[in-house]
C-alpha cells in the first residue's frame, strides 16, 4: 500500500508542477496521463468518475485527480494523489502570502493592481465560458439571471448556498427527463453506512466553527470551510463564496483578496489553493505557515469528505435522471453567482478609470483567443502594473 502511496504521489506530484490552465486544462492533463499513457483506467470509467465530481461539491480537478488515485492504490492512493497535485501550488500560495508585503515595499502597489485587473479578466472570460457551457437553453440562462438579481440585491454569505440549493431542486423539475429508463442494479442496496459517516462529518466540519463565531481563527476558518463546501464544479465559482467569507468580515483586505486570486491563476495546480493563501494571509492560529496549512485543509477537506462518501453511491445515482437534472440546475444557477461576484467586483472598485477598463478588455481577449497562458498574462499584468501604476 505504501508502495501504491508514492507511486501516486509521484505521478501526481509532476501534474501539480507542470497542469497550468485550471479545473478544465486539469481534466485534459489527466486523460493524457492516467488514461492514455499510464492506463490506470479506461475512458468509460474516466468520464464516470468526471461526471461524479460535477455532481458532488468541491475542487473538481482535485477531487477526480483523489479518485483515479483512489482506482490505484485504495484510499492511501487516494490521498497520494491529492497531496501531490496541491502541494506545488499551495506552498507557492503561502510564499506569496508571505513575500506580498516586502514586495510592495520594494516595487510598490502598482503591481497588486495589475494583479486586480487581470483577476477581473480572468473571472469575465470565466462566466462567459460556463454561460456556453452551464445556460444553453432559456431556461437556464433564466435561472442564472434570477440568481445573479438575487445575490446583487442580497449580498449575503447565507443567500448563496440558499440560491444553489433552490435551483437544483427547480432542476429537478425542469430539466428531468421522464422518458430516459432508470434501470438500476439491484446487487446490493445503497451504501447507508459510507454515506451517513461522511454526512456526519460533513456537518461536524460546518457546525463547529459556528459555535466559535467571536473567534477570528473560526469565523476564518468555517469561511473556509463552507466555501469548500458549496461549490459545485470547483474553479472559478469558489470566489464568491470565498469574498463573502473573508472580505465582508473584515478578515482580508478586497485588494488582497483580489491580488491572491490573480497569482492564483499564475500558479499550476488547483485553484482552490487560493485558500492556502488566504489561510496565511489572516495568519489563522497565530502563524502565516499555520494559517496556511489550515487554509489548505479546510477549503479541501469537506470536498473530499463528500468524494469518499460518494464513491460508491455514484454508481447508484448515476442511472437516475432526477439526479443529474438536480446537477444541470444547480450548475445554471452557480453561472449567476460567478455573475454576481463579477458584478461585485466592478462595483467596488476594481475597475477605476478609462485605463483599467481598456487594460481588463485587453487581458480578456488575450485569455479569449489564447495569445498567452493565462499564467504569463497574469505575471505580465503585474509587471505592467508596477511600471504604469
Amino acid at each position: 500500500m505504501i508502495f501504491r502511496f508514492i507511486e501516486c504521489f509521484v505521478v501526481s506530484l509532476k501534474l501539480g508542477v507542470t497542469a497550468f490552465g485550471g479545473p478544465v486544462a486539469h481534466i485534459g492533463y489527466f486523460r493524457e496521463t492516467y488514461v492514455k499513457d499510464l492506463k490506470w483506467l479506461s475512458e468509460d470509467r474516466f468520464a464516470e468518475l468526471m461526471s461524479l465530481t460535477q455532481f458532488i461539491p468541491g475542487p473538481a480537478s482535485s477531487q477526480l485527480g483523489a479518485a483515479i488515485g483512489y482506482e490505484k492504490g485504495g484510499w492511501l492512493g487516494g490521498f497520494g494523489a491529492w497531496l501531490g497535485f496541491t502541494l506545488p501550488s499551495a506552498l507557492a500560495m503561502i510564499a506569496f502570502a508571505i513575500g506580498m508585503g516586502s514586495i510592495q515595499e520594494w516595487g510598490g502597489s502598482g503591481w497588486l493592481h495589475g494583479l486586480k485587473l487581470s483577476a477581473v479578466a480572468v473571472v469575465m472570460i470565466a462566466l462567459l465560458g460556463m454561460r456556453k457551457a452551464l445556460c444553453p437553453c432559456w431556461p437556464e440562462m433564466l435561472m442564472a439571471v434570477a440568481a445573479l438579481v438575487i445575490l446583487s440585491m442580497a449580498p449575503l454569505g447565507w443567500i448563496q448556498p440558499l440560491v444553489i440549493l433552490i435551483g437544483g431542486v427547480i432542476g429537478i423539475f425542469i430539466f428531468k427527463e421522464p422518458s430516459e429508463a432508470q434501470s438500476v442494479e439491484q446487487k446490493s442496496g445503497m451504501p447507508l453506512g459510507g454515506i451517513i459517516m461522511a454526512l456526519l462529518i460533513f456537518v461536524v466540519l460546518l457546525i463547529i466553527p459556528l459555535a466559535f463565531h467571536d473567534n477570528q481563527n473560526a469565523q476564518g476558518t468555517g469561511g473556509l470551510l463552507r466555501a469548500g463546501a458549496l461549490v459545485f464544479g470547483g474553479g472559478h465559482v469558489v470566489l464568491p463564496l470565498l469574498e463573502t467569507s473573508t472580505v465582508v468580515p473584515g478578515l482580508v483586505g478586497e485588494d488582497t483578496f483580489l491580488a491572491g486570486y490573480g497569482a492564483a491563476q499564475a500558479v499550476p495546480g488547483p485553484l482552490f489553493t487560493f485558500g492556502s493563501f488566504l489561510g496565511a494571509d489572516m495568519q489563522l492560529f497565530g502563524s502565516v505557515w499555520l494559517g496556511g496549512a489550515v487554509g489548505t485543509i479546510a477549503i479541501f477537506l469537506p470536498g473530499m469528505v463528500l468524494l469518499a462518501g460518494g464513491l460508491p453511491v455514484w454508481n447508484r445515482l448515476k442511472h437516475f435522471a432526477w439526479a443529474r437534472a438536480g446537477v444541470k440546475g444547480a450548475n445554471a444557477v452557480v453561472v449567476g453567482v460567478l455573475g454576481a461576484a463579477l458584478f461585485g467586483m466592478l462595483r467596488g472598485g476594481s475597475v477605476q478609470g478609462f485605463g483599467d477598463a481598456s487594460g481588463i478588455v485587453l487581458i480578456a481577449f488575450a485569455i479569449y483567443f489564447k495569445w498567452l497562458p493565462i499564467w504569463a498574462l497574469v505575471i505580465i499584468s503585474a509587471v505592467v502594473g508596477g511600471i504604469v501604476f
